[in-house]
């Protein structure tokens, strides 16, 4: 088997195509999640905290005062913490959003596989006590 034909079995198993459908749909997913926690979340908690913008926080690591972050980075001497705060929040904004969508999926499937799939199957006894019963009418009729 040539490299190729391998590269294309493995390629085209099921798992990987699902796996790169995933990654795809949640790099997407992440980018309207980060969307809303800037454009809309992260507004109303800096309104929350006296009109913080978190992005803007940062420690002035040579002990001089800059007016501004983009100062203090221009100087090579800004810690920007507050960039890191408002990543964290995003995540956590991620993290339960696909905690919810994947906590739906699995009540969904349990939902299905607890519905019954036909008639259960008699017990073993009740088949052998059947068969049973069919043999004594066919003795007594003969």
């Amino acid at each position: 088997m040539g490299m190729m034909s391998e590269f294309k079995a493995f390629a085209l198993r099921g798992n990987v195509v699902d796996m790169a459908i995933g990654v795809i749909i949640g790099g997407a997913f992440g980018l309207i999640v980060g969307s809303v926690v800037s454009d809309i979340l992260m507004p109303v908690v800096g309104k929350m905290t006296g009109g913080v913008n978190f992005k803007d926080l940062y420690v002035s690591i040579d002990g001089k005062s800059y007016p501004t972050l983009k100062a203090a980075q221009d100087a090579g001497a800004a810690m920007n913490y507050g960039n890191t705060i408002d990543t964290l929040i995003k995540f956590v904004i991620v993290a339960f959003f696909l905690f919810l969508v994947i906590k739906a999926m699995n009540s969904a499937k349990k939902k299905e596989e607890a519905k019954p799939s036909g008639p259960a199957a008699p017990p073993a006894q009740e088949v052998l006590l059947t068969e049973i019963r069919d043999l004594l009418r066919k003795n007594a009729k003969a």
